[in-house]
């Protein structure tokens, strides 16, 4: 399999889904899938401010790529597709300085 495309990605998860039968045992809940995705990324979070290896980083970011993939599955939208239009949208905004970091957001806040 071809592990360099994002088809290749969704197919193998969604493999994974059918395996385990999410449908019928809650894993496609999205509150549920929410809950795990915030855990991901406190995991993320503790591999960046306790200087973790990078193969511990990698890891839990393909956890958290693996839960937002299947949460497209279970949502039913093309996640590809959302990446590609966002990636346009954000392409058109300004980029500015907050706190001496790079921010290119609509948010005015922080």
């Amino acid at each position: 399999m071809n592990q360099d495309s994002y088809q290749s990605m969704l197919t193998t998860i969604q493999a994974f889904h059918d395996k385990h039968d999410f449908k019928n045992n809650g894993g496609e809940d999205l509150a549920y899938r929410v809950a795990l995705m915030a855990e991901e990324l406190g995991e993320i979070s503790a591999c960046v401010t306790k200087g973790k290896s990078k193969a511990d980083l990698a890891e839990e970011s393909a956890d958290l790529l693996i839960l937002l993939i299947g949460t497209a599955i279970s949502a039913d939208f093309d996640l590809n597709e959302a990446f590609w239009q966002k990636m346009e949208k954000i392409n058109q905004r300004k980029s500015r300085m907050v706190n001496g970091k790079i921010r290119v957001s609509e948010f005015k806040g922080v």
